[in-house]
């Protein structure tokens, strides 16, 4: 059967950084091919790229992760309808996310021995765990809690009532959702399989994690008191990253449903949740020691790829570590270009397939013979278009 994926590969040097830290404040690293690489996890890459959709998409088509739902929730409730306390807005939200999702929503006991101890008000409740909700399930799930209102634990006991708050909770998903999916251990019924997969990024050659030793000055220090006020160490690596993901737009569409707008094509919300997702996961970088380094980079290469067959990640080009002579960019390029057209050719994975290139100067040109080279924005409203054509209802 026909599918629709989109696999997004991408080179890109970073100099001294500390973009994703291990649990000694160290970069993270992985072995393959036999040495360690630099690498930078696929959840610090899926926050960055999350992050990057506030500027790439209006706010009605992302959600928000939080334990603090009933708190958003019962802030809605009350933009609704005014004459709601408080109190009772956070007691409706509760009570309808719990019914909605399977997740206990309550006051952690920690916090509110501490708000005993200094006199606060009881803090909001929590669920168990992080919420994932988009901000039309958010809407849906205050107005059902308004409706409710009167008697809202005997209101959502009804059949009908209970179903309908699952199905709030399950349907219009944020295009961050639909992407990256959501999991609800108490509500697997809720549960979103993610459209995308982001690798773990990894450096395509050896690399040595470097120390810095750094002093800071007392600014009020008497003259005669000539030492540190501060001295410290941090971890840094440099390297050349291969970045890739894959977007399964098939499932993309169906988590999406439907558009905001019924006056809109039906392609619309996904040539939009493709566009940013391209152009978020190309652009953004986490930000791991960001102000002690600066490593504000971009790619030195973009290939991206429509098939419709299965995805594909070409980091076997680099199970040898390049090796450094003029940098890593230009030998990293001609690998990937040499190996994208061998496994191809190879495995027949060439037919059915659209590619664009982006690149950077000489050092990055034999990519160019993957197909059409464009800058970014062409890229990415070329590639949207190329979505939309394929997942137009027929006639």
């Amino acid at each position: 059967m026909s599918r629709t994926i989109l696999d997004v590969h991408v080179l890109q040097t970073v100099p001294p950084s500390n973009l994703n830290r291990d649990d000694t404040g160290a970069p993270k690293t992985a072995v393959y091919g036999g040495v360690k690489r630099s690498r930078v996890s696929s959840q610090a890459w899926k926050r960055a790229t999350r992050l990057a959709f506030d500027a790439l998409l209006d706010p009605q088509e992302l959600g928000t992760r939080t334990k603090r739902v009933a708190e958003l929730i019962a802030a809605r409730i009350r933009e609704l309808d005014p004459s709601v306390e408080e109190v009772e807005a956070l007691a409706l939200a509760a009570e309808t996310v719990q019914t909605a999702t399977g997740s206990k929503i309550e006051v952690p006991k920690r916090k509110a021995d501490a708000a005993k101890k200094k006199g606060d008000k009881e803090p909001a409740p929590e669920s168990a765990y992080l919420m994932f909700l988009s901000a039309r399930q958010r809407d849906g799930l205050a107005e059902l809690a308004l409706e409710g209102r009167e008697d809202i634990k005997a209101f959502l006991k009804e059949k009908e009532n209970k179903a309908r708050a699952k199905s709030v909770a399950d349907t219009r998903h944020s295009v961050d959702i639909a992407l990256f999916g959501r999991m609800v251990a108490d509500g697997a019924d809720v549960n979103v399989d993610a459209a995308a997969q982001v690798a773990h990024a990894i450096s395509v050659h050896a690399v040595e994690n470097e120390s810095d030793y750094y002093t800071a000055v007392d600014d009020r220090n008497p003259e005669e008191d000539t030492g540190a006020g501060m001295i410290g160490t941090v971890e840094f690596n440099s390297a050349t990253l291969y970045r890739y993901a894959a977007v399964d737009v098939d499932l993309l569409r169906r988590n999406l449903g439907e558009g905001l707008r019924e006056d809109e094509p039906v392609t619309e919300p996904l040539r939009r949740a493709v566009e940013a997702f391209v152009r978020g996961f190309v652009e953004s970088l986490p930000t791991g020691k960001i102000n002690t380094f600066g490593n504000h980079t971009l790619p030195d290469a973009v290939v991206v790829k429509l098939r419709d067959s299965r995805p594909i990640s070409f980091v076997g080009a680099f199970e040898e570590p390049v090796t450094a002579g003029a940098g890593h960019v230009a030998e990293a390029s001609a690998r990937l270009a040499d190996h994208v057209s061998q496994v191809e050719r190879a495995y027949g994975a060439e037919d059915g397939v659209d590619t664009w290139v982006v690149h950077v100067g000489e050092r990055t040109a034999k990519l160019s013979g993957l197909g059409p080279v464009v800058s970014l924005p062409e890229l990415v409203s070329q590639v949207g278009a190329a979505v939309a054509q394929r997942q137009a209802p027929t006639a």
